[in-house]
């Protein structure tokens, strides 16, 4: 039988990159939670390779960044190389955008590196407890709380666990998802998949041309970390019980190479495509893999996750702290959901562009007959040219007070794509959009103005600062004139930036109301 309840504000399901995300924010709120993990311990399995440059925004957010770049790649490993075998040239290649190089559009870059160099630093970030080796074996939804039985895996004993909500974490194949009976939409399943992780001398091939990642018609391979160790991943083959996994990666590797390969891992898995039908059930909210599952070409799954939480726990916060209303909770669907559905569509795209590639290449090695050089790959100078969906993602909801006034455009020339575009990004400062990046000198961004409360920038802090914010944690930031401009400011103007970076609402001129920020700040939060 389970022992008594034990209480906590927010009970987090999965301790991967989303969830770990997510406690660390949820500690720099405040807020209570327990995490768990059905399996022992973190994952062993390098799996996603990726932190794009929103979600280093967003650790630079909690003081990680330094650590997480400390412990990735070099920036000229931020691009993908095509080749027919590992040993060979390259017939084409692509930077990863805000990778392989700084942009002028962030403060951060990202970086390549291996999920499992990644979660202990997440890990560290935050002192609330988890409990390994513990899945989920049930939820009862109640008017003011989630009761869920948790079960140890090692005893088989049970606990009963009453939250105030659940975040849902748990990966593409979700407990939480299924016990609630949440559909998803998409294309489901594209395929079984499989990762060896190997030992191997390829300095001879790949020192002098890095990359994240090598995509040939044989598998595609990549370096897990700064001191070594290979991944190789592609379909599995049939009778994969039987299979050398050894001489599958050196014919890979190509021949005469004389290399055999030090096996030390091989997972299966299957490559998902789906969105969950809904991101919200009473008080059990879905995120990350259990919300969205892509396939991992363009490294947009974990990530996609990551700003799932980022959007999600300032919300929580405000709901359980009481300067928010539990209606906030709802913008949290109808701002990530679009999202999803974006990141999902170039995800299967990415795919598809790849696995025809691989598919023509091999048919011409095949054949035996001449190959062109290079092999056509038009759409490789866009691919991973993300920074449209990862940073000018547009949030519509209750949670943003719309502005009478025209879109505000960048200094230089370009035209905005608007929401729905994975390539170009433009940065505006209108209301919804990620806050473009601007440097206030001494290495600081106006990104860095922003976090556990709202931000407001504005030329004029005197002005502002004597108008209250009620309980609404709030802080006033002086704006150099300099960056009026670009804000679509004018000397008496502000920005109100929500805890997640994106823009509340935008006053151009002068306060419209005697009480312009109680009255935005009740209508955004949801507060009477």
């Amino acid at each position: 039988m389970p022992v008594a309840d034990t209480r906590t504000a927010v009970l987090i399901v999965g301790a991967g990159p989303v969830g770990l995300t997510a406690r660390a924010l949820l500690e720099r709120w405040g807020v209570r939670t327990l995490l768990v993990e059905r399996h022992g311990e973190l994952s062993p399995f390098p799996r996603s390779r990726l932190v794009n440059v929103r979600s280093m925004e967003i650790f630079r957010g909690l003081g990680l960044a330094d650590r997480i770049t400390a412990r990735a790649f070099a920036p000229r490993y931020g691009r993908v190389r095509f080749r027919d075998t590992l040993s060979g040239r390259d017939f084409a290649t692509a930077a990863m955008a805000a990778v392989h190089a700084p942009v002028p559009e962030s403060p951060v870059t990202g970086v390549v590196t291996s999920q499992d160099r990644l979660e202990p630093v997440l890990l560290g970030a935050a002192d609330t407890p988890v409990r390994f080796g513990t899945g989920l074996a049930g939820l009862t939804e109640e008017d003011d709380a989630v009761v869920a039985r948790l079960a140890d895996h090692r005893t088989g004993a049970e606990t009963r666990i009453r939250a105030r909500y659940v975040l849902a974490a748990d990966g593409a194949h979700s407990t939480v998802r299924r016990l609630l009976g949440i559909g998803t939409a998409g294309p489901g399943a594209l395929g079984d998949a499989t990762t060896v992780v190997f030992d191997a001398d390829l300095d001879r091939w790949c020192a002098r041309q890095p990359a994240g990642v090598y995509f040939t018609p044989h598998g595609s391979f990549m370096p897990l970390y700064p001191e070594g160790g290979w991944a190789w991943f592609g379909p599995t083959p049939d009778g994969a019980g039987d299979t050398d996994w050894a001489g599958l990666v050196a014919r890979a590797l190509g021949p005469g190479t004389g290399v055999r390969p030090r096996v030390l891992r091989v997972q299966h898995w299957v490559m998902e495509a789906f969105v969950a039908e809904r991101l919200l059930h009473g008080r059990v909210l879905l995120a990350g893999d259990a919300a969205h599952a892509v396939p991992v070409i363009g490294g947009l799954g974990m990530n996609a996750g990551v700003a799932d939480v980022h959007n999600l726990c300032w919300k929580l916060a405000g709901v359980l702290q009481g300067w928010a209303g539990p209606g906030l909770l709802a913008t949290y669907e109808p701002e990530r959901h679009p999202v999803a559905h974006e990141t999902l569509r170039q995800a299967v795209a990415n795919a598809q562009l790849l696995r025809e590639v691989q598919r023509r290449r091999l048919a011409q090695l095949r054949a035996g007959g001449a190959v062109p050089d290079p092999v056509e790959t038009p759409w490789a100078d866009r691919y991973f040219a993300q920074l449209g969906l990862v940073l000018g993602a547009v949030y519509r909801s209750a949670a943003v007070l719309p502005t009478d006034q025209p879109p505000t455009r960048p200094s230089d020339p370009g035209t905005d794509p608007g929401p729905g575009s994975g390539t170009d990004y433009v940065p505006t400062a209108d209301p919804g959009r990620r806050l473009p990046h601007l440097w206030l000198g001494d290495d600081r961004s106006t990104l860095d103005t922003v976090g556990a409360w709202f931000t407001l920038l504005t030329p004029d802090p005197a002005a502002w600062a004597q108008r209250t914010a009620g309980s609404v944690p709030l802080r006033v930031e002086p704006l150099p004139r300099e960056h009026t401009e670009p804000y679509g400011l004018g000397p008496r103007g502000a920005l109100l930036v929500r805890p997640d970076g994106h823009i509340a609402a935008r006053w151009p001129d002068r306060p419209p109301t005697t009480t312009p920020l109680p009255d935005a700040l009740a209508g955004l939060t949801g507060r009477p």
